[in-house]
């Protein structure tokens, strides 16, 4: 992975992990939070994804599936944190 597909992975994870903050009523976690929950999100949406047999494309559908995946995370989160 060069320095450029590295800086668009982070960009990617931090709109979706802002996007999934927004989404789910969250505050928000900052920006290396944001970039966090975004990256993790796109592992857990490409693999949720893959299951599904659903296919995106372009960076609009790579942040689509980062959002869906952050959005997974964050309410499994907020249920560990409750319990």
């Amino acid at each position: 992975m060069g320095l450029t597909s590295f800086i668009w992975f982070l960009l990617i994870g931090l709109v979706a992990g802002w996007l999934a903050g927004k989404i789910m009523r969250g505050s928000g976690f900052g920006v290396f939070g944001n970039i966090a929950i975004g990256v993790i999100g796109s592992f857990i949406g490409g693999w949720l994804f893959s299951l599904l047999g659903v296919t995106t494309g372009g960076t609009f559908g790579a942040i689509i599936t980062a959002m869906v995946g952050a959005m997974v995370l964050l309410y499994v989160v907020k249920l560990i944190k409750n319990s």
